[in-house]
């Protein structure tokens, strides 16, 4: 099993930039992951997600050419570089992992997520 742990959540105006980091351990090296986020009164939608090896990334059609997804260091972090954030990105970010070469609509490891919220 794997355990994810989210950071880098935070409040930020319009226009600017955050960057979301989870931690999932050495065992995420065989794991697709990736984010998915909910806002208040909305469903949970995804985000971006990248393959197992990394060579392959995909993007929701809302943040496409604005977030950036990406393994660290010996695959152990997936990060999510967020720039020119809009209000309407606001939510609850959750990472996520599945034992597939790439992540499915309904992961089987989820971390506990972490609050984005952009003011206007």
């Amino acid at each position: 099993q794997v355990q994810l742990v989210e950071s880098g959540g935070g409040l930020v105006q319009a226009g600017g930039s955050l960057r979301l980091s989870c931690a999932s351990g050495r065992s995420s090296s065989i794991y697709a992951m990736g984010w998915f986020r909910q806002a208040p009164g909305k469903e949970r939608e995804f985000v971006a997600s990248i393959s197992r090896g990394g060579a392959s990334t995909f993007y929701a059609d809302a943040i496409k050419g604005r977030f950036t997804i990406s393994r660290g260091v010996g695959m152990n972090t997936v990060s999510l570089q967020m720039n020119s954030l809009k209000p309407e990105d606001s939510a609850v970010y959750y990472c996520a992992a599945d034992s597939s070469h790439v992540l499915a609509d309904s992961p089987r490891f989820w971390g506990q997520g972490t609050q984005v919220t952009v003011s206007s």
